[in-house]
């Protein structure tokens, strides 16, 4: 009988014993389990800043018509910058004839020429530039900043380029007016406080250029666009041209 007790005695403690060693691994097992749902919860919030959606685009009627592109910039970026409206008009018309089915681009050498030649081409009226350059649709820029430091200081580099672009129809119902009309920002570089012994102007400005480019030429054709921009990695998705 005394042996019997002894011996449920010490079932007893070992009992308890793996009890207690199961209760001290409870927390473990669930810090574990709390650690892979952070870890899956963050996956899926990458996942979902990673996600591209198709956009349509702002205005479609270019395709199967004559296209003139005229960007107009104030006096002092013309001083300063007198390749900057060539770069602007060749760079969204190379977008355009490359994205753009069935459109016929007239050459921006035969657009500068044209504007050369006529002083006053941004005092005409809407349709007049149109019958002028003998186009279906003129997509006019017109650059209301440029600049690639913030205001007053010269030591940091802080792209900034704005237009209003408007879409002029030879044909529309009103020819002294846009058809549609937008406000075009564009930023370049997306970090701040980068200083210019980090990075040449011609990297900043060629940045700079070619964001505001595509974001012009995305007003056009359906594309591809990050759905959180502020969020979208573009290092992880290096295949992908946006």
């Amino acid at each position: 009988m005394r042996s019997t007790r002894l011996l449920l005695c010490g079932l007893s403690v070992g009992l308890l014993a793996g009890c207690a060693s199961l209760l001290s691994a409870i927390p473990t097992i669930l810090g574990a389990g709390e650690a892979g749902m952070v870890g899956a919860a963050g996956a899926a919030q990458n996942f979902e800043y990673q996600k591209l959606i198709e956009v349509l685009p702002r205005y479609d009627g270019l395709e199967h018509h004559t296209v003139a592109v005229l960007v107009d910039a104030p006096l002092d970026l013309l001083y300063t910058k007198p390749d900057l409206v060539d770069q602007i008009s060749g760079g969204l018309m190379s977008r355009l004839q490359e994205h753009v089915p069935n459109i016929t681009l007239m050459h921006p050498v035969a657009v500068r020429n044209w504007q050369f030649s006529t002083p006053q081409w941004n005092a005409m009226a809407f349709g007049e530039m149109a019958e002028e350059l003998g186009v279906d649709r003129v997509v006019l820029v017109d650059l209301q900043e440029f600049r690639l430091h913030p205001r007053g200081n010269r030591w940091l580099w802080e792209g900034r380029c704005r237009a209003s672009v408007g879409v002029i129809e030879r044909d529309g119902y009103d020819l002294d007016a846009f058809v549609d009309a937008w406000e075009v920002s564009a930023k370049f570089p997306d970090l701040s406080g980068l200083d210019r012994d980090s990075a040449s102007e011609w990297e900043v400005q060629t940045g700079l250029l070619s964001e505001f480019i595509k974001r012009t030429s995305y007003l056009f054709y359906t594309h591809i666009e990050p759905k959180h921009p502020d969020k979208y990695d573009p290092k992880l998705d290096p295949d992908l041209n946006l």
